[in-house]
C-alpha cells in the first residue's frame, strides 16, 4: 500500500528526531492478562492474584495499552473493556476535549480512578449531563505498568464513587530506559497524529527507583462534513460571495498535549519506605461550533435601532464558525511513608494533592448585542477543581489456626474538594443595548462565566473503615467490609461489603458479593451554574439555555431541592476457573439498583414574573431524578499456548448491560429524554475478540469490537428528538518486527476496512453526517506505525 509505506518513511524519520521506542519483546495478543500476578485493587491481602480474588477484576497488561494508536486511556480501556464505554462528542463544548467514559452503562462520575491506589482527582469540567470525573487523558500511557479494573461496587473499601467499579492506574516502577514515536493518520488523509514519548528509570542501589516519564501529542482535526443545505442556499443567492465549503467541521478537534510521571520509592529499612509518585500535564485544543448564517440568524444580522446603519455584515459577510478553544494543565502528587512494624502489621501514611484548571476562549465569533464595539475574540474564564486527601492505612495478619492468618485492614481518611469559577472577559457575558432589539447577548457560540455564576465552594469529609479477609479453611475465603463517612455539605453515611469464594475443585471457584454503595454530590454540582447555546435543527435559530444549581433563586422557584447522595445496592455472583494448557475465564452476573440517581430535571421555560437576568430561553436544573436497576453480564476467555512454531494468544470479552428506570420524575413520562439517556444511550451488547500469532521476532494481531444499537438524542429549543442506531463491527490487524534486540518497529490500522455507522439524519441540516453522541470513533479507518528503541 502506497500511504502505508510513506508514512513508515515519516514515522522513521519523526521516531528518529525523537529518539523512539518499542516493547522490550513482541507484543501480546490476548488483551486482558489471565497470568497469577499479585493485584492490589479490591482487596487489601498483600497475597491475592487474579484468580483468588472475591469479586471480578481485568487486569491488563502496558503492552496492551501501547497497542491502541490513542494517546487517550479512555480510548483503549473502550477498545479493551466490552464494558467500558466513551463518546466522542465533537462539538459538545468542553467535553469535546475531556469526555465522558463509563462503566456498566452508569454515570462517568460513579467509576472509582486510582492511581497506584490512591484517589486521582477529577476534572474541573461539569459534563453536560452533570457528571464529574477523572480525565483519564491526563495520565501519560507510557509510565503505566497495568491497570487493574474491578467491576463490582466497592464505596465500603474506598469511598464515594465506586457504585460501577474501580479503575487502578499502576505506575512503572522498574529501572531502564525506553522511547518511541508513532505515526498516524485517518483513511481520509485528515487527524493526522505524532506521538513520542521516553521513561528513564533508574535503580537507587538495591533499595528502590525512581522512574520519569514524559510524552507529547499533536493531532489535527477531522471533518466528516457535507456542506450545509443552507449554506448551500445562501451561496447560490450570493454568487460573488465566496462561502467556505464546508462552513464547519464535525469531528475530533485539534489538539496538543504535553504529559509527564513519576514515580519513586526508597527503602530506608524493613520497617520505612518512602514513596512519592504523580502525573502532570499541558495541552490546547480547538473545536468548531455552528455556522451561523447571515440569512437564517436574525438575532445577529437583523438591523437594530441601537445601532443605525450597522450591521454585522460588515465583519463576517459569508457567516462565521466560532472557534472554541481550550487550555488546560493538570497534576496530581502523592507521597507518603510505609513499611512493616511485624511480620503482621503493616501501614501506609499519606497525603496528595490533585488539580484541574481549564481556561476556555473563543476566536471568530462576536457579541450581537454590543454591535460595532463588539470584539472578535473573547476570554470565556476558568473552571478549577482541586483535592487534597490524608490517608491512613494498616493491615494486621491475625493467627487464628486457620488455613491462612486473617486479614484485617482499618484506617481513615480526611479530603477535601474545592471548586472555582472565575469570570471571563466583560464583553463574554454583557447584555449590551442591542439585547432590547432582539440582537443576542454574550459571546457568541459559548457564554462566558459571569461574576453572578463565579466563586469558590469547598466540601470536607472525614472517613474511618475496617475490610476482613477470612480463609476458614482452603477452598473458601470470607471477606466484610464498612465505611463510615460524614460530609460538611449534607450529612453522613455507612456503607458495607459481605463477599464470598468456594473453590470446590482446584482451578474452578464461584464467587459472590453483596455492598452498598454512594456518590456524593460534588461541589461544583452543588454549585455552579453554566450557560450553553444550541442551534434548534428545525428553525436555525440560537437559543440559549441555563443548567442551574439547585440553590439557584430560578431554579428554586421551579421546584429545585437540594440534592443528596446517590445510594446503591449491588449484587455479582460468578464463576471463575484457570487451567494448566492455558485456558482461563470468568462469568459474573449483576444488578445494580440506584436510588436518588442524579441527573438534570425537565427543561423550563422561565416564566416573565420570575428575574432573569442572563435571558435564558429554557432552564434545567440539577436534581436527584430517578431510580434505576441495572443488569447485566460479564465473559471473559483467554488462552494462550505454543502452536505449532510459535505462541498464540486468544482473549474473548462480552458485556450485556441493560438499565431501567424503575421510579422518579421520568417513570410518570415528564422527562422522557433522561429516561432514554439511561436506558438506551449505550449499546446493551458489546464484545471483543482478539487473536494473535508470534513467531520468534515476528508477530500479527487481530481483532473484532462489536457495538449493539443505541439510541441518540438530539437538543431543540421546542423538544428533543431521538435516532435508533443499528449495530457495527470494527476489525483491527497490526504486524510487528523485532528489528534487533532492541529496537521493534509495528504497522497496523484501527478499523481496517473503513466502516462507518448509519447517517445521523436528525442532524443533516447541520452538515453533520454521523451522531456526536456515538459510543465509537466515527471517522473511518486509522493506520500507523510505531518505532522505538529499549535498554
Amino acid at each position: 500500500m502506497k500511504f502505508l509505506a510513506g508514512s513508515a518513511m515519516i514515522a522513521l524519520q519523526f521516531s528518529a528526531c525523537a529518539f523512539a521506542v518499542a516493547q522490550d519483546n513482541m507484543p501480546a495478543a490476548s488483551d486482558i492478562d489471565s497470568g497469577d500476578s499479585i493485584i492490589v485493587t479490591g482487596t487489601r491481602d498483600a497475597k491475592r492474584t487474579k484468580f483468588d480474588t472475591l469479586a471480578p477484576i481485568d487486569v491488563l497488561s502496558s503492552k496492551s495499552i501501547d497497542n491502541s494508536i490513542s494517546n487517550d486511556l479512555s480510548d483503549t480501556l473502550a477498545q479493551l473493556l466490552p464494558s467500558f464505554n466513551v463518546q466522542r462528542l465533537p462539538a459538545a463544548d468542553g467535553q469535546a476535549f475531556v469526555r465522558p467514559a463509563t462503566l456498566r452503562g452508569l454515570s462517568a462520575d460513579q467509576t472509582l480512578v486510582l492511581v497506584n491506589g490512591k484517589r486521582y482527582h477529577r476534572s474541573a469540567l461539569l459534563g453536560s449531563r452533570g457528571a464529574q470525573s477523572a480525565d483519564l487523558a491526563t495520565i501519560p500511557n507510557l509510565a503505566i505498568k497495568r491497570i487493574e479494573v474491578l467491576r463490582d461496587g466497592a464505596s465500603a473499601q474506598y469511598g464515594s464513587d465506586a457504585i460501577a467499579g474501580v479503575v487502578n492506574i499502576i505506575l512503572d516502577d522498574q529501572p531502564g530506559m525506553e522511547a518511541f514515536g508513532q505515526y498516524s493518520q485517518y483513511y481520509e488523509g485528515d487527524g493526522t497524529n505524532y506521538q513520542t514519548g521516553a521513561q528513564g528509570g533508574l535503580a537507587l542501589g538495591d533499595r528502590g527507583s525512581i522512574v520519569f516519564t514524559g510524552e507529547f501529542s499533536k493531532s489535527d482535526a477531522t471533518s466528516r462534513t457535507r456542506q450545509r443545505p443552507d449554506a448551500i442556499a445562501f451561496q447560490a443567492a450570493n454568487p460573488t460571495l465566496t462561502v467556505p465549503d464546508p462552513v464547519q467541521r464535525w469531528g475530533q478537534p485539534d489538539l496538543r498535549s504535553v504529559r509527564g510521571g513519576i514515580n519513586a520509592h526508597y527503602d530506608f529499612s524493613d520497617a520505612v519506605t518512602a514513596y512519592a509518585f504523580g502525573t502532570v500535564g499541558n495541552g490546547e485544543g480547538v473545536t468548531d461550533f455552528n455556522w451561523r448564517n447571515p440569512v437564517g440568524t436574525g438575532n445577529v444580522y437583523n438591523p437594530s435601532t441601537a445601532f443605525p446603519g450597522f450591521s454585522f455584515s460588515s465583519v463576517y459577510p459569508v457567516g462565521f464558525t466560532p472557534r472554541f478553544a481550550t487550555q488546560y494543565d493538570d497534576y496530581q502528587a502523592d507521597g507518603g511513608l510505609r513499611g512493616a512494624i511485624s511480620d503482621q502489621f503493616t501501614y501506609d501514611l499519606s497525603a496528595s494533592s490533585g488539580r484541574s484548571r481549564i481556561n476556555y476562549s473563543m476566536s471568530e465569533s462576536l457579541n450581537a448585542s454590543l454591535g460595532p464595539l463588539s470584539p472578535t475574540s473573547f476570554y470565556l474564564g476558568r473552571l478549577r477543581q482541586s483535592e487534597f486527601n490524608l490517608n491512613a492505612d494498616f493491615v494486621y495478619r491475625l493467627p487464628l489456626g486457620l488455613a491462612e492468618p486473617a486479614n484485617i485492614a482499618f484506617g481513615a481518611e480526611r479530603r477535601k474538594e474545592t471548586y472555582g469559577i472565575r469570570p471571563g472577559d466583560p464583553a463574554s457575558y454583557a447584555i449590551g443595548p442591542g439585547a432590547a432589539t432582539g440582537l443576542a447577548p454574550n459571546s457568541n457560540g459559548f457564554p462566558g462565566f459571569n461574576p453572578l455564576s463565579s466563586g469558590e465552594w469547598s466540601q470536607t469529609s472525614y472517613a474511618g473503615y475496617l475490610d476482613l479477609e477470612v480463609h476458614p479453611v482452603e477452598a473458601l475465603t470470607l471477606g466484610a467490609a464498612g465505611r463510615y463517612e460524614d460530609f460538611s455539605a449534607f450529612g453522613d453515611t455507612f456503607n458495607y461489603k459481605l463477599s464470598a469464594r468456594l473453590e470446590p475443585v482446584k482451578g474452578v471457584a464461584v464467587r459472590g458479593t453483596y455492598s452498598t454503595g454512594f456518590r456524593a454530590p460534588t461541589p461544583a454540582q452543588l454549585n455552579a451554574v453554566n450557560t450553553t447555546q444550541g442551534l434548534d435543527t428545525r428553525t436555525l435559530q440560537i437559543f440559549n439555555t441555563g443548567r442551574l444549581s439547585p440553590n439557584d433563586p430560578i431554579a428554586i422557584a421551579l421546584g429545585a431541592q437540594p440534592l443528596t447522595p446517590e445510594k446503591s445496592r449491588t449484587i455479582t455472583a460468578g464463576l471463575t476457573f484457570q487451567s494448566a494448557f492455558g485456558l482461563s475465564g470468568s462469568i459474573d452476573l449483576y444488578q445494580i439498583k440506584l436510588r436518588d440517581r442524579f441527573g438534570q430535571s425537565r427543561s423550563f421555560t422561565v416564566p416573565a414574573t420570575l428575574p432573569n437576568p442572563q435571558r435564558f430561553t429554557a432552564v434545567t436544573y440539577f436534581t436527584n431524578d430517578f431510580d434505576t436497576r441495572t443488569r447485566g453480564i460479564d465473559v471473559v476467555l483467554a488462552y494462550a499456548q505454543q502452536v505449532g512454531p510459535g505462541k498464540a494468544d486468544l482473549s474473548l470479552a462480552y458485556n450485556y448491560n441493560q438499565t431501567k428506570v424503575t421510579s422518579g420524575t421520568s417513570a410518570a413520562i415528564a422527562n422522557d429524554t433522561q429516561r432514554i439517556i439511561f436506558e438506551e444511550r449505550l449499546p446493551k451488547h458489546n464484545g471483543t475478540a482478539s487473536l494473535g500469532y508470534t513467531i520468534g521476532r515476528f508477530g500479527l494481531q487481530a481483532r473484532a469490537r462489536y457495538y449493539g444499537k443505541w439510541t441518540d438524542v438530539s437538543g431543540n429549543a421546542t423538544g428533543d428528538i431521538f435516532q435508533r442506531f443499528g449495530a457495527m463491527t470494527l476489525f483491527d490487524l497490526s504486524a510487528s518486527a523485532q528489528l534487533t534486540d532492541n529496537i521493534t518497529v509495528r504497522a497496523g490500522a484501527e478499523n481496517i476496512f473503513d466502516t462507518y455507522p448509519d447517517e445521523a439524519t436528525n442532524q443533516a441540516v447541520r452538515g453533520l453526517i454521523y451522531s456526536r453522541n456515538a459510543p465509537f470513533d466515527t471517522d473511518g479507518g486509522q493506520y500507523y506505525v510505531r518505532l522505538g528503541v529499549t535498554f
